[in-house]
């Protein structure tokens, strides 16, 4: 099997285990905490701490790739 057929073997296998967990009700329970938390709805800026606000989006970045996990996988982007 060569590189990136094991590679897009694996991300399917990871993307269905993601999708598998935040499916579930607890899941789902554990995201909407997440969003809440890692500034999914509110802005990241801390006017005068670029600090602080580098911080709270490493926070929201990696929500946003466990909802990009969650998304429908699409077959046009490599």
């Amino acid at each position: 099997m060569s590189d990136l057929k094991q590679f897009e073997k694996q991300l399917k296998e990871i993307r269905e285990a993601y999708k598998m967990i935040f499916d579930s009700d607890e899941g789902k329970i554990v995201l909407s905490d997440l969003e809440k938390r890692c500034h999914f709805w509110s802005t990241t800026n801390v006017k005068g701490d670029s600090h602080e606000s580098a911080y709270m989006e490493g926070q929201r970045s990696v929500l946003l790739f466990i909802k990009q996990m969650l998304q429908k996988e699409n077959k046009n982007v490599k």
